[in-house]
This record gives structure tokens, C-alpha cells and sequence, in this order.
């Protein structure tokens, strides 16, 4: 059942992509009740401090370091549906065994237990992750890749849209309900992602494996080729530092809402909810753009937009919230989202383009562990230093003197995670530098994809400014139902349009 197909027909194609739209719906929903806020919050249920807040964000980009032992596994075994299955059944397992924490252990052997079953999982997947990868670079069409990918994390993040304000207001009211019991109202979210993760291996094994092409190098020569590429050594160099920009301050953003704003659960969750509803509108754009132009262009702009909004979070507190706090995180949420499906779409297609055919696993195993380094490292580094940073401040005033007296103007003021927030702007602007040297072919300078950009904003706003487009805007948490009904045909009609228009790749794109 599990064995690789010598060539997949058209037929085994479509059945493959329909299975990785399902996997990922499942997954998503997996994700989104395990992990981010959810996962943050429990954490802090159970007397998590900053420390382990960071060493629980640095597991799973840490664990997929395995993935470069994986190559070895994948070459062996020549079955990466089989190596994917079994990876995500028994790492989804672990998620289970975290709902049960509050019913089976105190508060401290909790936190380890939870320590334990998500480094495991994390592990797991890692191992599944390796083979995934390789495997979705040969079933995908190369030429499609942008628009299928990106209308595939628009279904996902319908999903997580729905389920994210499910979660938050189920356990508002769980705690209202149940306030001696809330951590079993965290326990049911996992219990629940769980069973969505198991439904999303089945839909896994379901998908069809062109078998995977020979190579006649040894398993070290295979882990260290994609270093020999100069090319994909420039863009390893810039995933990592903006792996590195992004988990220095994206696990903290949930604690500093909670803790030092004080936001209510259910807020912080919209918040989240109105950053995903941009992601979800620009994921179509990006993946246009990056169809017509390349997926370095949309990296290059998306990248800008996301660094000046973390620098924007320092102005969120001067040095304490003020009137136009809510007013500047609600800004900040919606451009992050327009930044982070801008970034995920084309950093996700750029390893998959720039990684030669046939030596697809150790390539995107190699860009892999870099950026999971630094994003382990990252957090880690962020958590150790939240204490230092917590009695520490820097403050930059405008001070007018005159006869009437003095006028202050804070212009500048960081403290705890501003620090964090700074830092990452810095090292975001690093990264930018270092994109700069990747090449990809259709490339275009930044100026360009803002206009682009914007001409498609307008066009798509455009659409929203009749009673039919603020129709389907009033719709938007059903257009799930019409994306599933309609991503079969859409699919094929693609799959037209790339016969028409195929033309030879060429070998140096």
C-alpha cells in the first residue's frame, strides 16, 4: 500500500495534491489547538517562567537537527510515505499524553512531563519533516508551485482562523464554568488536536510516491553537497539569520500581551485571528507575485515589512501603554500577517526551486538544520536574558528648556522584550543584506514588487467595494466549504494551463 510508484499519471497527481490540501487542513487544526497561544498559555498555567517559556520554543526547531541523520534513513529506505507515516503517527502520540498532564501529574513533574512529550514529538516529526519535504518536491508541478502552495496555507488558514477563535473563547468561558478546574480546558484542546493530527496521517499515507531517484554519493558526501553550492549556501546564510530574527522575539509576543499588558485570553486571540485574516487575503498575492516575478522578490519585501513591524512593538510602551497602544498593536497585527504569508511562501518555495532534482532531501535537510539552529538558539537566548532585561531600561527623551518651564518628548524606550524587539530589527536588517546575494531567476528589485504589490491591493479592493464583494467579505468563515467544493477543479484546470504554456526550465533557474 505504502510503496513507491515507478511514475505518476495525471490521475495519481491529482490524487496526490487533493491529499496534501486534506493533510494540511487537518494539520492546521492540529497546530493551531497545540501550539502558539494555546501552548504558551498552558505553559504559564502550570508555573512555566521566561526560561522555560524559551526552551519550550526551542524544541522544535532545535529537534530538527535530526533531519540531517534522516537523509541517511531516506536513502536507505527509498520510502518516504512509509518513513512520513509512521514519523507523524507516533509523534502526534506525545500530544495526546500532554492532555493528560493535568489529570496525572502535579504542577512541577507536569512542566517536565510537558518538556518531555513535546521534545519527543517534536523528534518524531522531525524524522517525518525530512522525507516530507523530498517527497512534496516531486509530486508538486514545479510550474504551479507558487499558486498551489499558497491557496493550500489559504485553506489551512481558514481553518486556523475558526478553530483559533473557537479555542480562545471556549476557554474564557471554561474558566468562567470551571475556574477551579482550567487547565482540563486546555487538556480538551489537545485532546481535540490530537484526534485531528491522527486524521491527518491517514490522509498522509494516502498520497501517491513517485519513487525517489538514486544517488551514487556516500551518505556524508550527500549531507555535505548542498555546501558546495554557492547559491544555496548564500540563501542557507540568510534562512538561518532570519530564522534567528524571528524566534529571538515571536515566542515573546504572547507573554508580553498576557503578562505585561495584561490582555485578556480571548483579545490576545483576535489579535491573532486579525493578523491570520490578512495572511490569509495577501497568501493569494505573494503567490502570484511570485509565480510572475520570483519567490526572492516577495522575500525581499515581505522581510522589510515584517522587521519594521517588530520595531514598531518598542513605540507599543513609553515607557508604560498608553492611548494609542491597542490602536498601534492592532496596525502592527495586521501588517505582520501581510509580512509573515509573504515570507512563509516564499521562503517554503525557494528551498524547493533552488534544490536540484533528485538531491531534493539533503539540500532542504541541510537549509533546514541551519534555520532550526538558530531559531533553537534564538528563543533560548531570549528567555535566559528577560530577567537581566527586566530591572535594566534605556530611554532617549527630547527636552525642551524655556522660560514656562521644560517639555519632555519620549521618543525612544525599551525595557524587557523592547530589548528583544530592538535587536531582532537589527538582525532582521542583516538578513535583508545577505538576500541579496541569493539569485534566483525573474528576480526584480524591491521598488518594483511594490508597485506590483500594491497595484494588486487595489485591484483585489476593488473587488470588496460592490455589495457582491462585501458579500463574501460578511461570508469569509465560509468560504472553507466553497474552497474544498472547488480546489479539485481549480487543480485541474492549472494543470491545463501548465500543458499549454510549458516551456523547458531552464537548468541554471
Amino acid at each position: 500500500m505504502l510503496k513507491p510508484i515507478d511514475t505518476l499519471d495525471k490521475r495519481q497527481i491529482q490524487k496526490g495534491l487533493n491529499g496534501v490540501i486534506r493533510d494540511g487542513v487537518a494539520s492546521q487544526i492540529m497546530v493551531t489547538l497545540t501550539s502558539g497561544t494555546f501552548l504558551v498559555a498552558f505553559a504559564l498555567k502550570l508555573g512555566a517562567s521566561n526560561l522555560v517559556i524559551g526552551l519550550l520554543a526551542a524544541i522544535p526547531p532545535l529537534v530538527q537537527i535530526i533531519q540531517l541523520p534522516s537523509i541517511y534513513l531516506v536513502e536507505r529506505i527509498k520510502n518516504r510515505r512509509l518513513i512520513t507515516t509512521l514519523g507523524a503517527l507516533v509523534s502526534r502520540i506525545f500530544l495526546l499524553l500532554i492532555a493528560l498532564i493535568p489529570f496525572l501529574f502535579k504542577e512541577e513533574a507536569g512542566k517536565v512531563v510537558l518538556f518531555i512529550s513535546l521534545l519527543l514529538s517534536s523528534a518524531f516529526a522531525a524524522v517525518a519533516t525530512c522525507s516530507w519535504n523530498s517527497w512534496m518536491r516531486d509530486v508538486i508541478p514545479q510550474e504551479n508551485m507558487g499558486k498551489f502552495m499558497g491557496r493550500k496555507m489559504r485553506i489551512a488558514m481558514l481553518t486556523g482562523i475558526f478553530f483559533s477563535l473557537a479555542g480562545g473563547y471556549f476557554i474564557d468561558y471554561w474558566d468562567k464554568w470551571f475556574p477551579e478546574h482550567n487547565l482540563a480546558g486546555f487538556s480538551l484542546l489537545f485532546a481535540a488536536g490530537f484526534i485531528a493530527g491522527e486524521m491527518g496521517v491517514y490522509f498522509i499515507s494516502n498520497i501517491p510516491e513517485p519513487k525517489l531517484q538514486s544517488s551514487n554519493l556516500k551518505v556524508f558526501q550527500i549531507i555535505f553537497e548542498p555546501f558546495k553550492n554557492e547559491n544555496f549556501r548564500n540563501l542557507v546564510k540568510f534562512t538561518g539569520v532570519w530564522s534567528f530574527t524571528m524566534n529571538l522575539v515571536a515566542p515573546f509576543f504572547t507573554v508580553y500581551l498576557l503578562k505585561m499588558l495584561k490582555y485578556d485570553m480571548s483579545f490576545v486571540i483576535i489579535l491573532s485571528v486579525i493578523s491570520q485574516v490578512f495572511n490569509f487575503f495577501f497568501l493569494k498575492i505573494w503567490g502570484t507575485l511570485s509565480d510572475k516575478f520570483s519567490n526572492k522578490s516577495v522575500l525581499a519585501v515581505s522581510s522589510l515589512i515584517y522587521i519594521v513591524c517588530v520595531l514598531a512593538w518598542t513605540f507599543t510602551t513609553v515607557p508604560d501603554p498608553h492611548r494609542f497602544t491597542i490602536p498601534l498593536i492592532i496596525i502592527i497585527h495586521v501588517f505582520m500577517g501581510i509580512a509573515i504569508s509573504g515570507v512563509t511562501l516564499g521562503q517554503g518555495n525557494i528551498g524547493l526551486k533552488l534544490a536540484p532534482k533528485g538531491q531534493a532531501t539533503a539540500f532542504l535537510a541541510a537549509n533546514t538544520f541551519i534555520v532550526s539552529l538558530a531559531a533553537g538558539i534564538a528563543p533560548i537566548l531570549g528567555g535566559t536574558f528577560a530577567d537581566f532585561f527586566e530591572v535594566r531600561s534605556l530611554s532617549w527623551d527630547f527636552t525642551w528648556t524655556g522660560p514656562h518651564g521644560d517639555f519632555i518628548l519620549p521618543t525612544l524606550s525599551l525595557q524587557r522584550w523592547d530589548f528583544f524587539f530592538f535587536i531582532a530589527f537589527l538582525t532582521g536588517l542583516i538578513a535583508l543584506q545577505r538576500l541579496t546575494y541569493v539569485k534566483e531567476k525573474g528576480e526584480v528589485e524591491e521598488k518594483v514588487m511594490l508597485q506590483e504589490l500594491l497595484s494588486e491591493v487595489r485591484m483585489r479592493m476593488r473587488n470588496f467595494s460592490t455589495l457582491g464583494g462585501m458579500f463574501t467579505l460578511f461570508n469569509f468563515p465560509f468560504a472553507l466549504v466553497n474552497q474544498a467544493k472547488t480546489i479539485k477543479d481549480v487543480i485541474v484546470q492549472g494543470k491545463r494551463v501548465k500543458a499549454k504554456n510549458y516551456k523547458k526550465p531552464d537548468k541554471n533557474s
